[in-house]
């Protein structure tokens, strides 16, 4: 039975959890849809608790979060020697928005933040072609970060783009290690609720968060990169 480890890089507000669940909540259901034979285990190091041994973990998936990478946080480090352990090991590794920007530092890459702003809303997304992990030519999703992957490291292809976020997913080299930008765990609810918080925290201008806001009436293509990640953790080493 496959088992994925949910790495809890951050904390939903105890409002938003309530109407929307936790980060491991929301990937638990995106992931069950996809396969409902997975099981989960959540390290919340967000909360306090320390990271698992890679050996003997089947799969892993790290959260988003409120964090920066750069931040001066004392898990960030270890967390960035798990993610060199686990892709060094091959074991099958996806990172969501905070999870993206974290596995891309840790292998060399790139991050900070953007100049072109705050990135709300429904956002469409170039595919690559014959990437072998998400089908299709273009992909639409929610998007919540200011913070990009402005250089990917070394080997790492690009198979998720736009003209907002050009690097928006990354297939590492060795083909076990997958990251993402956009959240396709996010519900509308809750991508609506994260357009309220950025404008509740002064991050975002009136207009931007009025058209993410409306963005969001257009359908997403949730399920088929949910799908994907949920292929790409569970397939046999």
């Amino acid at each position: 039975m496959p088992r994925v480890t949910i790495i809890e890089t951050g904390l939903v507000s105890a409002k938003n959890r309530e109407l929307h669940g936790s980060y491991p909540q929301m990937f638990e259901q995106m992931i069950g849809a996809a396969d409902s034979t997975v099981t989960f285990e959540t390290v919340s190091i967000a909360a306090g608790q320390p990271l698992p041994d890679v050996e003997g973990l089947a799969a892993i998936l790290i959260t988003g979060s409120p964090a920066g990478v750069y931040d001066p946080l004392d898990w960030i480090a270890p967390l960035e020697d798990f993610v060199r352990t686990a892709h060094d090991n091959q074991v099958p590794m996806v990172g969501v928005c905070f999870g993206h920007q974290l596995i891309a530092q840790a292998l060399g890459g790139t991050v900070r933040k953007s100049e072109k702003g705050w990135g709300l809303g429904r956002h469409v997304y170039d595919v690559a072609p014959d990437n072998g992990v998400i089908e299709g030519m273009r992909i639409a999703l929610a998007a919540s970060h200011q913070d990009q992957v402005i250089t990917p490291p070394a080997g790492a292809n690009t198979i998720l783009s736009s003209d907002f976020t050009p690097h928006a997913g990354l297939l590492y080299a060795g083909g076990t290690t997958l990251s993402v930008q956009p959240h396709p765990e996010f519900s509308v609810g809750f991508a609506l609720a994260c357009c309220e918080m950025a404008h509740a925290k002064g991050h975002a201008p009136d207009s931007l968060v009025a058209a993410a806001k409306a963005s969001l009436a257009e359908p997403l293509d949730s399920g088929r990169l949910g799908g994907a990640i949920a292929r790409f953790l569970t397939r046999s080493r």
